[in-house]
């Protein structure tokens, strides 16, 4: 595979990986203001999106792929709502473990790596067009 196509294969796997980290975060942002269905029941419970390197033979190079979507185990939140049909005997509802503003920062994040390979490859698409233009 040449260079160009090479290049081209690992930002399309960068904007793979980055997109689906993007529908991970949107996904605990809609579900950041949720609550338990009904007293011991836990509430959505954040994800997070884990990247590995993978050799593609093929390629002759490393590439980014998403290993696997796993939940956060930190501890839920509790908010005291004594009316709510979910309140436990002292009027506490347990919250989901998303905070919105680490959301909103790996949002951004995800959102900057995303366009980094969209840029990169717009590069190898115009040297790519440059150099059928020279052959011309």
């Amino acid at each position: 595979m040449t260079d160009l196509s090479s290049s081209l294969a690992l930002s399309a796997s960068g904007l793979h990986a980055q997109s689906l980290r993007m529908r991970v975060i949107a996904e605990n942002l809609a579900n950041a203001d949720s609550v338990a269905p009904a007293a011991g029941v836990d509430p959505y419970r954040r994800k997070i999106a884990s990247f590995r390197n993978v050799l593609d033979h093929q390629l002759g190079t490393t590439v980014v792929k998403v290993d696997r979507v796993v939940q956060d185990t930190s501890q839920f939140g509790r908010k005291y709502m004594p009316g709510h049909p979910a309140a436990d005997a002292n009027g506490y509802v347990t919250t989901p473990n998303v905070n919105g503003i680490i959301e909103a920062t790996d949002m951004r994040e995800a959102q900057r790596s995303y366009e980094a390979n969209l840029s990169a490859m717009e590069a190898a698409k115009s040297m790519a067009t440059r150099t059928l233009d020279l052959l011309r």
